[in-house]
């Protein structure tokens, strides 16, 4: 990690910005999905809602309410955090498929509100949404500057998430994913861990949906289908969930085919799919996952 420093800082040189900006977006939105999916064992099939719904919020927030930057992503943030404990405290208590489909149920209803709610604009979405200044003097009107800024709440998601899974609320959760009864036999809750996880999940997704919608000054019903939540769901298991770097590598190959496909004139879905189940059957573990165990084999 420490490593990938000085690319990051200098990446806005070589490469547009705001393509690098939606991989550091769609990196830490991958990587929230992961806390759920990787180490607590929970299937979403709703986190879409958390990531397009915080859009709409820091957009609203930003251009109607007139907030600065910081309060606009804040109420973003809170927005997905209410939400997901709201969803986690209606399906956590559901185990498999059961849970999939009420997190999918709960989700939809927050996109036909974006369709159907007037301050959402409808199919058009909310556009041109002011980036204003960070702290009040950095002009984020500046891309590199967005850049930075992004890159910066990149840093700290992932430095949460890290924190997380790596201290003892970590390990329980490892635990539950691998023998929920067991933990209930040392006399712990599992549905309440599950629950404070699923709704860190839900605020730093929305944390990632809400740079995204400054950045990109726009939040549209994009953010907020189903086909978000499974496009998550693909770049986790293709990077490799239960860990850290796996949704990154995740996260950057499907943002990165999809840009490069997009003129190309080829099927994007068509391809993206064919290189999943090729991925799926040649690197059980993810393509992270099957590198780091092969590394591990070759040191061992």
């Amino acid at each position: 990690m420490v490593a990938a420093a000085p690319i990051v800082l200098c990446a806005p040189l070589v490469v547009y910005p705001l393509f690098l900006i939606k991989i550091l977006c769609f990196v830490l939105f991958a990587a929230a999905f992961n806390l759920v999916l990787g180490y607590a064992g929970l299937l979403s099939f709703g986190h879409a809602a958390f990531f397009g719904g915080a859009a709409y919020m820091t957009a609203y927030a930003a251009k109607v309410w007139h907030l600065p930057f910081e309060l606009s992503v804040l109420t973003g943030t809170a927005f997905a955090a209410v939400l997901g404990f709201v969803f986690g405290a209606l399906a956590i208590r559901r185990h498999g498929i059961y849970f999939a489909m009420i997190t999918l149920a709960l989700a939809q209803m927050i996109y036909f509100m974006a369709v159907q709610m007037p301050f959402t604009g409808g199919e058009d979405g909310i556009q041109a949404v002011p980036r204003g200044y960070l702290l009040g003097t950095i002009d984020l009107r500046n891309i590199t500057a967005m850049y930075y800024t992004v890159l910066g709440g990149t840093v700290i998601g992932l430095g949460i998430i890290w924190r997380a899974v790596n201290s003892p609320f970590g390990h329980i959760l490892s635990a539950i994913r691998e023998n929920e009864s067991r933990v209930i036999s040392l006399g712990l809750k599992p549905d309440r861990y599950k629950l404070i996880a699923f709704t860190l999940s839900a605020a730093l997704s929305g944390f990632a949906g809400s740079m995204k919608a400054v950045a990109f000054q726009l939040a549209s019903l994009v953010d907020v289908t189903w086909h978000m939540s499974g496009e998550v769901i693909l770049m986790t298991l293709l990077g490799g969930m239960g860990t850290l770097i796996g949704p990154i590598v995740g996260a950057s190959v499907v943002v990165g085919l999809e840009h490069f496909l997009s003129t190309s004139g080829l099927p994007i879905t068509f391809i993206i799919g064919l290189f999943f189940v090729v991925c799926v059957m040649m690197f059980r573990r993810g393509v992270y996952g099957e590198l780091k165990l092969l590394l591990e084999r070759r040191l061992s």
